[in-house]
């Protein structure tokens, strides 16, 4: 439940803001900004949150955590009104829009706080009501920068005893319980405390208590997940256990390849396992001859062998994810601000849109291995001047314009060919070859890459390169799509 007009009224009356100074700013989410002020000696800190169903201002008590990465509209706001003096500060017309008029230097602002529900905002304005920015941009109601602000009509003949009978202050009589506890009477605290308390305690979307059942929910959602993907992990790594019984059976074929002339067509072929003494009964090919049999067998067994030891990576990765997740709940389930429990649940929850990668560009993580994808000059550059190194491998088209792939380098580890493939792959996929389906790549080490002089953006001159011709895999690509999708 947002503030009504009234609530809005007599908290103003107690915050008396007039005369004080904005000493700091801090935006602890997208919607909740917190002005630490100062006036005659004393500090406050008056918070104003305009999330749906809970808009309010109101002084707090409690600690405002940071936002890991500083946000826009808190970078604004300090550049124009930071050490600013609020010359006045008032309700407009008994509505739920705060007009704050301020002056810095020799500037002067005029911040609108509107607290309606599903439409609340924050507008710094110039001193001719051109706003500067907003909270939230709204296009569509022209509050983006270079906008005009203009108030809502005035209520006529506004009659207060009526709106005060309509729109009553709440006596918060649920506290009472929560005052007595701590021995405080409930007749001696501020409007401001008691609203900081009720909703940190009892409001239905940011209170504590709503947000550790969102907290419950979203670890049990994150947990079942990645446990399962760690199963699936263990069972393929369980099936690959097996690899050297692979290549026994390949050996086997050949130890008896003068029986597959008598099979006349079986799928199976049976003979004397030499290891143990007994029947091995090994499924064949007819189509094929032995040593092509044995063959598909060593290739299973290479495939294994390798794919072992990238699902190791693979199986630690999901087990650090899962210890990271269980901490972070942990760390929720003993935090007692509401704000911090906020941020620590969107820290996972961030839109997409506003989440910023430390590299240009796309990147995969396949078995452990890590590829970087530049899709133009522009991201080839900066992958090539900041983000690779020497030994790292470098995939591009061969005489066709197109973006660089990297593979990072694993010590110790030869680039599987599966891995050389997915790379292969994307660099068709982010290439003008794509249409033609297949092309000859470049391969090559990064230290192996020499500048061209005088050449456009990113161009380079590979030494020591190889040749890899490689035709487009629709099925492979989706599947590179799937993993980066799930990693992001």
């Amino acid at each position: 439940m947002s503030l009504n007009c009234n609530e809005i009224n007599l908290i103003l009356n107690e915050l008396d803001l007039s005369g004080a100074f904005i000493q700091d700013i801090i935006q602890p989410g997208f919607d909740t900004i917190a002005f630490y002020t100062y006036k005659s000696g004393a500090a406050k800190t008056v918070m104003v949150c305009t999330a749906n169903g809970v808009c309010r201002i109101n002084e707090t008590r409690r600690k405002i955590p940071k936002n890991k990465k500083p946000l826009r509209f808190m970078e604004f706001l300090k550049s124009k009104i930071k050490g600013a003096k609020i010359l006045s500060c008032e309700q407009i017309n008994f509505d739920r829009i705060i007009k704050m008029d301020l002056a810095h230097s020799d500037e002067k602002y005029t911040m609108y706080i509107r607290l309606w529900s599903a439409n609340s905002n924050v507008i710094l304005c110039d001193e001719n009501e051109n706003i500067l920015d907003t909270m939230f941009r709204r296009p569509q109601k022209n509050e983006i920068s270079g906008g005009k602000f203009s108030l809502p009509e005035q209520k006529k003949d506004l009659q207060i005893d009526l709106i005060l009978e309509k729109f009553p202050i709440r006596n918060f009589s649920e506290l009472e319980k929560y005052f007595t506890e701590k021995n405080l009477d409930l007749a001696q605290i501020s409007f401001n405390q008691k609203i900081d308390i009720w909703y940190a305690e009892h409001a239905t979307s940011l209170s504590r208590e709503a947000l550790l059942e969102k907290a419950k929910k979203w670890y049990e959602a994150h947990h079942s997940r990645q446990s399962a993907a760690l199963e699936r992990l263990e069972k393929k790594r369980a099936d690959f256990s097996n690899a050297a019984q692979k290549k026994h059976l390949g050996d086997l074929i050949l130890t008896n390849a003068h029986l597959l002339g008598n099979l006349n067509s079986q799928d199976f072929l049976e003979c004397e396992d030499y290891e143990n003494g007994g029947i091995a009964r090994i499924k064949i090919d007819p189509k094929k001859s032995a040593q092509e049999n044995a063959a598909d067998y060593y290739a299973l067994y290479k495939k294994e062998l390798s794919g072992t030891e990238s699902l190791q990576t693979e199986i630690e990765l999901a087990k650090k994810k899962i210890a990271s997740l269980e901490k972070t709940y942990q760390e929720i389930l003993a935090e007692k601000n509401p704000m911090r429990i906020e941020q620590l649940l969107r820290q996972d929850t961030t839109p997409k849109q506003r989440q910023k990668k430390s590299h240009p560009g796309l990147d995969y993580t396949v078995n452990g291995w890590y590829i970087l994808v530049g899709r133009d000059a522009n991201e080839n550059d900066e992958l090539l001047r900041h983000h690779v190194r020497g030994n790292d491998m470098w995939l591009h088209t061969r005489d066709t314009p197109g973006g660089y792939v990297f593979i990072k380098y694993r010590a110790g580890k030869t680039i599987p060919l599966d891995i050389l493939l997915d790379a292969g792959n994307l660099a068709i996929h982010f290439s003008k070859a794509r249409a033609a389906g297949k092309a000859d790549l470049y391969y090559t080490e990064v230290k192996y890459l020499r500048r061209a002089k005088n050449g456009p953006k990113g161009l380079v001159i590979p030494t020591h390169e190889k040749n890899l011709n490689v035709v487009l895999d629709k099925n492979r690509l989706a599947h590179l799509e799937a993993i980066r999708q799930e990693n992001a």
